[in-house]
């Protein structure tokens, strides 16, 4: 069983930044992703890429909304899966949550199908 732990959520300015920390118990290797969810919106992908592998580890996605701003990293030997967020904007406000075991296709990789789960951690952008 995969445990995601999510950190590095808070509160901050607009044009501020934060980077948030998904750590995994387990190797992991194929899809990681972010995903956010505001009150009463669906989940929606936020950045996701390969792990697991060096070829891999250089294929990323991300939404249309963050790109220029969101850089989704990991660190294999910590087994940690990172999201840098600068210039954040009141409309990234939402609890942020990373999975693993999805599908990194350009398709799917928003699909929140993946098969394991972080509790979320909230962030929160003020004007």
């Amino acid at each position: 069983q995969v445990q995601l732990v999510e950190s590095g959520g808070g509160s901050v300015q607009a044009g501020g930044s934060l980077r948030l920390s998904c750590g995994h118990s387990a190797y992991i290797s194929g899809c990681m992703g972010w995903f956010r969810q505001a009150p009463g919106k669906e989940r929606e992908g936020v950045a996701a890429m390969l792990v697991g592998n060096d070829l891999g580890a250089r294929i990323s996605y991300y939404a249309d909304s963050v790109k220029g701003r969101f850089t989704i990293s990991q660190d294999s030997a910590s087994k940690t899966v990172y999201l840098l967020m600068n210039s954040l904007k009141p409309e990234d406000t939402a609890m942020y949550f990373c999975a693993a075991g999805g599908l990194c296709r350009g398709d799917s990789w928003y699909r929140p199908s993946y098969d394991y789960w972080g509790q979320g951690t909230q962030v929160t952008v003020s004007s």
